[in-house]
Parts: C-alpha cells; sequence; structure tokens
C-alpha cells in the first residue's frame, strides 16, 4: 500500500493506492473517488453497541466503509476529512493515541478504534465527554479544521479549549481559568486546558467553534 497527503495544508486528501488482496477502512462520508472495480463493504464500525459508542459518544460515524482491490492491479481510493484543514499520517507499532471526536479519517485494517471516558474536564473544554483511542499495528489518518502543530511536552502546557487534536494516552487533562478571575473572562479567553505528563500533542491552529463565533454577528 503506497498513500500520499495531497491538496496542501488548508484542502488535504489522501490518495491511497492498493495492491491487490489490500484494504483500506475510512469514516462513513470520507471517499472522494475510487476505481470503479474497488469493492465497497460498509459495516458496524466494530458492532452495534460498539458503533453507537463511537457514533454518540465519540463523534464518529454509525457506519465504516471498507475499500478492497479484489483485481489484480494497483487501484487508488481518495479519501477527505469533512472540514477544510491539514490531514496527517501516524504509524502505529502496538501502540495507542487519542483522538478528539470527528478527528479519525481511515486507517489500515490491523488498527482497532475504542471509545473511553475522558471526563466532565474534556467535556467542559469542548474536546468531548469520550475520547476515541487508535491503538494495534497499521497506519492511521486523522485531520482536523486549520493547520495542525506537534508539541512535545515535559511538565505541563496550557491549551485553548477545541484546539486540542489528539494526544499520547499517558497526558492527563486539567481545566483552570486562563488568568484570574477578571482577565479569563474579559479578556476573552475564559476556560483552558492544561495538559500534563511527559509525551506528544498534537494541536489544530483553528476551531470550528471560533468560526461559528465569528460567522454568527455576520449572519444577522
Amino acid at each position: 500500500m503506497q498513500s500520499t497527503i495531497n491538496g496542501g495544508p488548508a484542502f488535504s486528501y489522501i490518495d491511497v493506492d492498493l495492491e491487490p488482496g489490500e484494504s483500506v477502512i475510512a469514516e462513513s462520508d470520507a471517499m472522494s473517488s475510487m476505481a470503479a472495480d474497488l469493492d465497497m463493504t460498509a459495516r458496524f464500525n466494530g458492532g452495534f453497541f460498539s458503533g453507537l459508542l463511537k457514533k454518540f459518544f465519540g463523534g464518529e460515524s454509525l457506519f465504516v466503509n471498507e475499500f478492497t482491490n479484489q483485481t489484480n492491479a494497483v487501484r487508488r481510493v481518495t479519501l477527505v476529512q469533512n472540514t477544510p484543514g491539514e490531514v496527517r499520517e501516524v504509524q502505529l507499532n502496538g501502540d495507542s493515541i487519542c483522538l478528539q471526536p470527528g478527528a479519525y479519517i481511515c486507517s489500515t485494517p490491523g488498527l482497532e478504534l475504542g471509545v473511553r471516558w475522558a471526563g466532565l474536564v474534556s467535556w467542559i473544554a469542548r474536546e468531548g465527554m469520550f475520547k476515541l483511542v487508535v491503538s494495534g499495528k497499521g497506519t492511521l489518518w486523522y485531520g482536523a479544521y486549520g493547520g495542525l502543530l506537534e508539541k512535545e511536552i515535559d511538565g505541563e502546557y496550557v491549551v485553548d479549549t477545541g484546539h486540542l487534536v489528539a494526544y499520547e494516552p499517558q497526558m492527563k487533562l486539567k481545566l483552570q481559568l486562563a488568568g484570574g478571575l477578571f482577565s479569563s473572562f474579559f479578556g476573552g479567553e475564559g476556560l483552558v486546558t492544561r495538559v500534563e505528563g511527559k509525551g506528544k500533542v498534537i494541536l489544530q491552529t483553528r476551531s470550528l467553534s471560533g468560526l461559528v463565533g465569528w460567522l454568527n454577528p455576520k449572519l444577522r
């Protein structure tokens, strides 16, 4: 399997070239185009009850699509995310990564998607009450609205609410005011997320809630 991320940071899309017998699993509605002789099979996202959990608590669809190359030559499928923004590819080798709801795009069959309790802190920080955990061995593609920034944390780091896309499972999240009471609410920052531990976090440079807040006054 060969894959490339094209379209630049703003409008990224994934070209996946499948060798004969290979498959890729994608979020429902992620397919932009594909070879006419590729097989596409829809199934529950990890089973019926697991799919329901991922849909209502993990921000993912109830169904996923599996694209399989049953021909004797290389075939391409092009996959996209729902919002404009950057897409990233990561290789997992038996380890795990936590994603914010809606960040998952597609993966190879060796990876498993699970939902875990993220806590009230994550929910108040607009990161979802549950987190999507991807684990196993294979390739994962995820994305978010805006550009993606990678930060190595050793100690503590402050992230504005709605900007945390992915993080390693050992990282802990805490909610706090951005500054003092007056500065936090009249300075426009309000609550922020304090990330604690040693590991890697991925941040998005834009947030959909920020876009909505900017658009609403202009639509009245």
